[in-house]
């Protein structure tokens, strides 16, 4: 069985154990928020490499056809 002067020192202990898990699941909070802005910005940026993709390929069959029509 505990002592009673055990008790107060489970008791601190587990409070620190709390704390700690409190801080790593503001930390990960943060880190999460983290992820999701920088998937934000690289679909940001794969959508205007989408369209620039699509006005080359664009550009090159306008050419072709033009190259074809005069053929």
């Amino acid at each position: 069985m505990l002592k009673e002067a055990e008790v107060p020192n489970v008791i601190e202990r587990v409070s620190y154990v709390e704390g700690q898990v409190n801080e790593l699941s503001l930390r990960l909070s943060g880190v999460e928020t983290a992820i999701v802005r920088l998937e934000q910005r690289i679909d940001t940026r794969f959508d205007a490499v989408d369209r620039r993709f699509f006005w080359i390929i664009g550009i090159q069959i306008a050419t072709l056809i033009a190259m074809l029509s005069r053929a």
